[in-house]
This record gives structure tokens, sequence and C-alpha cells, in this order.
């Protein structure tokens, strides 16, 4: 397996695939100097960073091509981690990382023209290759997967593999979802299975004898409210016996979502609800003038109707001749009153006079308005009284993918952005969501923000320190405050999560690492087989993944209830071979080894599922 990148996911990338899985891994970073993240050894540090003490990573620097070096301590080996150092993916770089002969390649560049580059270049030096491609825009990703598949199909043998499929994934996409349901408290997590329809829970612990309701399924135990060690973390897929001894402890809950036809209320509030978007999304008409020259105007109007009344009094003619000569002497352009009665030339200088007034109001009312075009394209203020709201900070890749998410939920949202040419202002400017351009770092943004009364903060620009330093500040001034940071480091993360949880314990803190939510994708496109979705449990992931039943002896010539292995995975539904909805099989039906089996699995327990070599569990795991 080769990994080109020059972030933080071709390090998290490389530790599931060795760490893991037990995969020969060749990591092509940018130089030191160049690194965006560049530690002293990138594999040794990327293993530290999945929490996996296995033993250690083997260690090379670019084109020596050794093996792993003997494990640390006496643990297992991880497969072994060669690091090649290189400033682009060209040529003489897949050489040196062993392209020709690779079973896949990981594009993750942070840039997407280096990633196609890249990948039309390695399609051509080995039409075998599985190829995995982070990519950014949606449309050209879809284009470039065809394109690579069909250049796959035409190689130069003639013949090409099964397994060479492109793959296009974006770490944005997918780590979206898992973000927006961590900011919007009690909001649903769905994934689709194979056809079926699974949501994701928190829920409360179990009382004595009670039980879940049907189809719902324990997937994982949340850290104690106040734990006593540090290795009080959450339990993955836990047994009978773990979930009597939970104690205080919250669950994930799977269920399964059935679709019984939306109710006739629900589908009229939908439609309130797209309409009250168009409305947002529309140049405000109140907008168009100040409250005081709206006021003028109004008093002006005001005085032609009196005019007009006035006029058909005194001249006793018709309401709408009155009304015309009304106006007529408004605009000054009716003949002089000579001759005529008093009330009538009376009534010609009031509307003179009226006229002369009429005359800046509407001048005043055209550059008003002239103004108010020209800044109906510019970002909104937060309005006076907005309260409730999600103040996101960042308006780069992630930031963008969540906004968007965000206002599909019709969640009002306050953005915070340093850089006005940044990727997600046009977005927040074309969904007229209100934007704070400024550094989150100074006093009075996250004020401007209405921080105060939000009710939760987003943290997701690519700085950890930015991050918490916003949070923090926000704290200061709403201790009760819901936050989300993005945090890379684990080490840091866990200490900055015990701290805020300790100082504001009536407020929910929770931290996500982008790179840790979408790696298994990407890891499971590599290794062949496509993730279907991933359940994030505080900084824990679970996987949802279609497997052979023959796959593993866990799970052929089992029942859905027994192939359930605590910690490790957990069989919930039978997929279909083609069209149609994954289905829960009959009691007591024996899995055979031809059925394809939606499972929840940790990293490690889909690693055995799938039989890719994985690592040995240590004692301490093995529990």
């Amino acid at each position: 397996m080769v990994i080109c990148g020059d972030d933080g996911l071709a390090h998290r990338l490389a530790a599931e695939l060795s760490g893991v899985y037990g995969e020969h891994v060749t990591l092509v970073v940018p130089p030191a100097r160049d690194r965006r993240h560049s530690p002293a050894a990138v594999p040794g540090r990327a293993a530290a960073l999945l929490g996996r003490v296995t033993g250690a990573v083997g260690r090379a620097t670019g084109g020596n091509g050794g093996a792993g070096a003997a494990p640390a301590n006496g643990g297992p080996p991880g497969g072994p981690v060669r690091v090649v150092e290189a400033a682009e993916p060209d040529d003489e770089t897949f050489t040196e990382a062993g392209v020709g002969h690779a079973t896949a390649l990981a594009l993750v560049y942070d840039d997407d023209e280096t990633n196609i580059h890249a990948a039309l270049r390695a399609r051509r030096v080995n039409p075998r290759l599985r190829l995995v491609i982070r990519m950014y825009n949606r449309r050209l990703g879809q284009h470039l997967e065809a394109l690579l598949d069909q250049a796959a199909r035409t190689g130069a043998d003639g013949t090409t593999a099964a397994e060479a499929t492109t793959t296009v994934l974006s770490d944005a996409d997918g780590a979206a979802p898992a973000l927006v349901a961590t900011a919007v408290s009690g909001h649903s997590r769905v994934i689709e299975a194979g056809g079926l329809l699974l949501r994701a829970v928190e829920r409360p612990r179990l009382a004595p004898g009670e039980r879940d309701p049907d189809g719902a399924r324990t997937l994982a135990l949340l850290s104690p409210p106040r734990p006593d060690a540090d290795g009080d973390g959450p339990v993955m897929l836990p047994d009978e016996a773990a979930l009597g001894r939970a104690g205080g402890r919250g669950r994930i809950v799977l269920e399964t979502v059935r679709y019984g036809g939306a109710p006739q209320h629900t589908s009229r509030l939908a439609r309130w609800a797209r309409l009250a978007r168009l409305a947002d999304r529309s140049l405000p008409l109140g907008s168009f003038f100040s409250r005081r020259l709206r006021w003028a105007l109004a008093g002006l109007v005001a005085a032609v109707c009196g005019l007009a009344v006035a006029s058909w009094l005194v001249t006793d003619t018709n309401p709408a001749r009155a009304v015309y000569l009304s106006l007529l002497d408004l605009f000054a352009i009716n003949n002089p009153a000579i001759g005529e009665p008093l009330g009538r030339q009376l009534l010609q200088l009031l509307s003179g006079l009226l006229g002369l007034l009429l005359l800046p109001l509407l001048v005043a009312a055209a550059l008003e308005g002239l103004g108010t075009f020209r800044s109906a394209s510019a970002l909104r203020r937060p309005p006076r009284g907005l309260c409730g709201h999600v103040v996101l900070l960042g308006l780069g890749k992630i930031g963008t993918r969540v906004l968007a998410r965000l206002r599909e939920l019709d969640i009002p949202v306050v953005c915070v952005e340093r850089d006005p040419q940044a990727r997600g202002v046009a977005l927040a400017r074309s969904l007229r969501v209100p934007t704070v351009i400024g550094d989150v770092t100074e006093e009075g943004v996250l004020e401007a923000a209405r921080v105060g009364d939000s009710r939760t903060l987003l943290a997701l620009t690519s700085s950890d320190t930015t991050n918490l330093e916003a949070v923090l500040y926000a704290r200061a001034v709403r201790p009760d405050l819901g936050v989300v940071m993005r945090l890379y480091e684990d080490r840091f993360a866990k200490a900055v999560y015990r701290t805020l949880r300790d100082s504001h314990p009536q407020a929910r803190t929770r931290s996500r690492s982008v790179s840790y939510l979408v790696a298994p994708s990407f890891a499971g496109a590599m290794i062949g087989r496509q993730i279907l979705g991933a359940v994030p449990v505080e900084r824990n992931v679970l996987l949802l993944a279609a497997v052979e039943a023959g796959s593993h002896p866990g799970l052929g010539g089992r029942t859905l209830d027994e192939a359930f292995r605590p910690g490790l995975w957990r069989a919930l539904a039978l997929a279909p071979r083609g069209p149609g909805p994954a289905t829960e099989p009959a009691p007591g039906h024996v899995l055979r080894p031809d059925d394809r089996v939606v499972v929840a699995a940790t990293r490690q327990g889909l690693a055995e599922l799938l039989r890719r070599r994985p690592v040995p569990r240590s004692r301490s795991d093995a529990g």
C-alpha cells in the first residue's frame, strides 16, 4: 500500500493500514521543511495517534526499502512503514515508492489538482492499481472516477484485474454529518447501510429490568461522568455483563428506521420550511429603505390622500379626477388655477409645496435603494435578538460542508472567518448567513457573533490552539455553552476535554478529529471494500461494513445474535446481492458462507473479519 499526502490524513491512514490491518505501507510525504505536520518520525507518531500500543512500527527513510524494526518491549509487530520524502508525486517518486507493483495507492494531498495529476500518472504506471483519491470537488471527482476506470479497462496489456478500481472520497463530506450531529443536541445520526436506514442516538442508561425496544442495539457505553482512571473511556460493543456494570453511563444505541409515510402535517411543515428558506435567501424588501425614510414616505402618501379628498370635496368632481388633479399639482405639471375658486387655488399651492418636499425624499429613496442593491451580495451581520444559534468558526473545506449541512437542516448559524476570500464565504453570502470577518482570537469578534446567546460553538479552524483559545474565551463569556472542537492531537484533545469537563461539568464538551473520522473510509477503500458508514463515539469510531459470512468463522454457521464478539463486531442485518434494502432474517436463520452481512465493528474487529493480517491484540486489549 502506498500513501501520498501532505497533512494529518496521510499519517492517520498509514497508521490505520499498518497498525490495524497489518499492511506493508510506503508513506510519501514532502520534505520536512515543506511538511504541514513535520514530526520527527512519521510512522511512530501516526501509530501513537491511534492509541494502539501494538508494538514498534518499522522505520525507514526514503528509498532504503528496509523492513520493520524489531518490536519494542517484546510487543507484536505491526506492518512495516517506509517513508519516502519527495516534493511532488512524479514518476521518479512513484518508482522509488514501488507504485508499479503496489496493490493500492491513496492520494490524499490537500490540493485537488495535485491529486488529479498524480492519479493520471499512477494509472499509466500501473493499470492494475487500486486508486483512492481525496477530492473536494464532487462533480469533478465523479468524472475522474469514470475516466480512470476506463483507463484501467484499456490498460497496456489489454487485461486488468477486477480490483483495479478508482474511488474518490472527500474528507469534508465524510466528517460533516458527524460534526453537525455532535453540535446539534438531540439530532439523530442516520446511516444508510446496504439499503437499511440505521439511526445512532444517545440514550440514558437502562433501568434495572428494562430492555431496549425491538430493533435497537447498544453499540457503545459512553465514558462515565467522572472517570476514576485514565482508562475509563467508552466501551465499544458491550455484552450483557458490561451493560449490567454500566453504572451511570449513557449509551449509543443503533435503531432501524422504518418509513411509514409522511403525515400530512409534516408535509405542510416541510413546505413552509422551504418557503421560509426561499424568503430568507431573497432580498428583504423591508431593508430597501431606513425606518425614518419609510415613515417620511408614509406621511407623504397620507398627505397626498388628504389633498385628493379635499380636492374632491372642494371642486365637487368625481374621486378619480380629484386624485388625478392632485397628482398633477404635486408634480407641478398642471395649469395654474387662475380664475378658479379660492379653495382650488389653495389646494394647488399646498400640492406644490408638498411636491417640493417629495423631491428630496425621492432622491434619498433612490440613493438608499441603490445602496441596498449594492450591499445585497454583501455579508449579513447577526441580527438583533438572535439566540439559540450555532456559531461556526472557520469556513475552510470542512467548515463549508458543515455550513451547508446546517442550513439544509434549517439550523440558524452565525459564521466567523478571518480570511474574507475563504472558500465558504461565498456560500455564506449566497445563503444569506450572518458572517463576521475577523480573527477569532481578537477581542470583540465572538461578541459580534453573539456567542453569549448561542447554544453551541463549533470551532473548526485548522489550528488546535486557535480552536482552544476560542472555546476558552467563549466559556468565559458563557460557562454553560456547548462546544465542539476540531483537535488533531489525541493526547492534547484528551487533556483539553477532561479539563474543560471538570471545569464546566454542566456544559457539553466534545472534541473531534476530521482525519480520525474519515481514515477508516479511506482504509476500507484501499483494501477493496467500501465502508458503509461510521458512528463516532467520543474520539473513537465504530464502522459499518458489508462482509461475506464465509470470510470468518465468527460469522458463518451462526445466527445474527450469535455472530457477536464483544468489543470487536456485531452482525446487524443481511445485505442484498443486488438492488434492494438490507433485511433482518427470520429468527434462527443460520448465516451461509455466501451471505453478505452488515456488521458494526471496531477497527480491530473489521481487520479480523476481513482477514487482512490483523495485528494481534495486546493483553490489555484482549479483556
